[in-house]
């Protein structure tokens, strides 16, 4: 097994410090644009950071055991290396990118994903607002362990790209060189993401690379301040609710549709269909298709998507 560090881990005392001088630079040198500080949504997202660490822990036995069993499977080895070691990162940020796509898309997979984006502030405590329901993911990441990743070497690549997106999350960083903005996700890419305007709505999908975003017609770049949440923002900060409420959403659209097949769209097709206005889109000729290369449309109209949901996915391409 590679001995690789644990970079969550050590990266914790420099997550801490960052987080205090964010804090201290917000009071004595605020911005009346920017979202700020607000103790009751900083202390959510940092509960859900922790109980992430409870839950992510639960839900590795099976993904590891699922992994091993590939990797056991597969005649493939790739050496741990340095070189080998960066080429894994590059190829583990790609499937990130199609993984954090599908998870925007595909409604099942937004359920996991929406708590991240469920806060109207910005700022480096919304990186830790993390899901507690993280068994989505590892799908995306098969290819890499057919072709001889070792499990350990996947996880060493997943928690550096977690690590690097930390300071991304942050209104404090403008603008950085134009080649480090044309390579990189950063904090100007990222708030774009976590905006909640149509124009911005699932843009710049990128971990660490925003490549992947300008190769797959997904980028955007930041002009008008971005307004961060959701279409329909949840008004609470109970950390349950946060961590569950489109899976309650998703449970009473199941429960009200009138088909097998309605069901299987609202599960697979994105947040934002409704049955009665894909009926409507197929009688006039009026409705809205929507969707891009990883997944299916989504079909919109006057009801609008389930609260606590993004708008309409944008057309990407």
């Amino acid at each position: 097994m590679p001995n690789l560090p644990d970079v969550v881990l050590w990266s914790v005392p420099a997550f801490v410090l960052l987080t205090v001088v964010e804090i201290v630079t917000v009071r004595l040198h605020p911005d009346e644009d920017d979202a700020g500080y607000e103790v009751k949504d900083a202390a959510t997202s940092v509960t859900m950071g922790l109980g992430s660490l409870v839950t992510d822990f639960v839900w590795k036995i099976p993904i590891v055991a699922v992994y091993s069993a590939l990797y056991a499977l597969t005649p493939l080895r790739i050496p741990v290396l340095w070189w080998t070691v960066l080429l894994m990162l590059l190829a583990q940020d790609f499937f990130y990118y199609w993984s954090h796509r599908g998870h925007h898309v595909i409604r099942l997979l937004w359920a996991c994903h929406v708590v991240h984006h469920s806060s109207r502030a910005f700022n480096l405590t919304t990186a830790l607002r993390q899901p507690w329901t993280s068994l989505t993911s590892w799908p995306f990441y098969l290819p890499l362990i057919a072709l001889g990743v070792h499990p350990a070497a996947l996880a060493f690549c997943s928690s550096a790209n977690l690590v690097y997106q930390f300071w991304i999350h942050t209104e404090r960083v403008h603008k950085l060189p134009a080649p480090i903005e044309y390579v990189f996700n950063t904090p100007s890419h990222h708030r774009v993401h976590h905006a909640s305007q149509g124009s911005y709505l699932d843009r710049n999908f990128g971990g660490i690379l925003i490549v992947w975003d300008r190769l797959f017609g997904s980028f955007t770049p930041e002009t008008e301040r971005p307004v961060y949440g959701l279409t329909k923002n949840i008004a609470t900060y109970n950390p349950l609710r946060v961590a569950t409420h489109e899976y309650a959403a998703l449970a009473r659209d199941l429960r009200a549709a009138r088909t097998w097949r309605d069901r299987l769209r609202h599960l697979v097709n994105g947040p934002g269909w409704r049955p009665e206005t894909a009926a409507e889109g197929a009688g006039t000729g009026t409705g809205v298709s929507t969707g891009s290369s990883a997944s299916a449309a989504v079909v919109t109209g006057p009801s609008g998507p389930p609260a606590g949901s993004p708008a309409p996915t944008e057309a990407t391409g």
